[in-house]
């Protein structure tokens, strides 16, 4: 990247030398300007910024695989690390679940930072997602961490240090995330009860908080900050719950860079591809932030789907050729919005879990025991 042009004298081929004649000064007053027109374009190229596009997975619960036993093989069987796996098919970013205290330690910070470190060291950037849980956390669960306060002023102060502590020790063990979601599928409300949706001012208060524990750590304004919401494809959802948090006061636009959203078109009919594009355009005309889908899965098997799938995706095969197509369906409408910067396959090696939570039993971007789909180079297309 060019930084600055200091004073200097800028020679171009063709001018005129100090001191020479002049008879020719109308063809060298051509030369020199279209030279010079050539030249700032060519600095507009340079410092004019290109915005990657995430092409990013969740890999969370890596680690917890190869625990049991779990190893990873490139779709020609060749064995290498998960990390590898992904970097050498595209993905350019991970994102990484992050608990309290869980039980076991799964998902803890210990268990993040390892993980983290591992994708510094195959070239992947990390985004980190705090649930601020000591388990799962979504539409229908946000549980307060035990031992956490219940008031919303102490809690506001936990949330603060929690936060800050995490985004310090990510600093300290050179990880530099590019997002940290401040939450996760939030469209509810998180720390409940405290923050449900009958108190938006809990729930602005808890979100500012967060915020300024990322902005006032080592990390400084380097990580965008997330607000992420489930049912992304839900325009009236997204509109209710957005416009109920900036009315608070306490939670600004200068609170966040980046919203995120969740679209699981195997959970109803309304979940359409259409209907997630209409959700995207109107969050990016109405708060003008950047966007990403962030959670987005395909089955390559569903017998016995629990509820219809969506109309506009009628052509898409439940197969890893369907795969292909819905990442690359879905990547198109976020690259059509204004500020849509990424897409983000959830757990696509959690092959002991490949319903990955649908009542689809195959999801995942693996095979059983571990060997990867050809769908997973879609990224390479993207």
């Amino acid at each position: 990247m060019l930084r600055a042009l200091g004073r200097c004298s800028v020679r171009f081929p063709g001018s005129p030398a100090p001191n020479m004649a002049t008879s020719h000064s109308t063809s060298h007053s051509r030369g020199r300007t279209s030279s010079l027109s050539a030249f700032l374009l060519f600095l507009t190229f340079l410092t004019t910024p290109i915005l990657a596009f995430y092409k990013g997975v969740d890999w969370s619960s890596a680690i917890v695989e190869e625990s049991s036993g779990r190893i990873y093989k490139t779709a020609a069987g060749v064995v290498k690390p998960l990390e590898s796996i992904f970097a050498e098919s595209a993905v350019n970013i991970v994102r990484q679940r992050v608990w309290v205290n869980p039980s076991d330690g799964n998902y803890n910070l210990a268990y993040n930072l390892k993980l983290a470190r591992r994708a510094k060291s195959a070239g992947l950037d990390v985004y980190i997602d705090l649930f601020y849980s000591d388990t799962w956390a979504d539409g229908d669960h946000q549980p307060t961490p035990a031992g956490w306060p219940s008031d919303i002023d102490n809690l506001s102060w936990k949330v603060y240090n929690y936060t800050l502590d995490v985004c310090n020790a990510l600093a300290a063990a050179g990880i530099s995330p590019k997002i940290i979601s401040i939450g996760n599928e939030i469209r509810h409300g998180l720390l409940w009860p405290a923050g449900t949706v009958d108190h938006w001012g809990n729930i602005a208060r808890l979100l500012h908080s967060a915020s300024s524990g990322v902005r006032y750590s080592a990390l400084g304004n380097g990580p965008k900050i997330m607000v992420h919401t489930d049912n992304g494809w839900d325009w009236p959802a997204q509109k209710s719950f957005f416009t109920n948090l900036l009315a608070q006061g306490s939670f600004t636009a200068a609170d966040f860079d980046m919203i995120g959203l969740s679209y699981y078109p195997f959970y109803g009919p309304s979940a359409t591809l259409a209907n997630l594009k209409t959700s995207l355009t109107n969050l990016a005309t109405t708060w003008h932030k950047s966007l990403a889908v962030v959670e987005i899965n395909w089955p390559t098997s569903c017998p016995s789907p629990k509820y219809p799938f969506p109309r506009d995706l009628a052509n898409i095969p439940i197969s890893v050729e369907g795969q292909v197509t819905f990442v690359k369906t879905v990547a198109n409408i976020v690259k059509g919005v204004a500020g849509g910067v990424g897409v983000f396959y959830w757990e696509p090696a959690w092959v002991d879990n490949s319903a990955l939570g649908s009542s689809c039993p195959y999801n995942t971007m693996f095979a059983w025991p571990g060997t990867a789909l050809a769908s997973l180079d879609v990224f390479k297309s993207l």
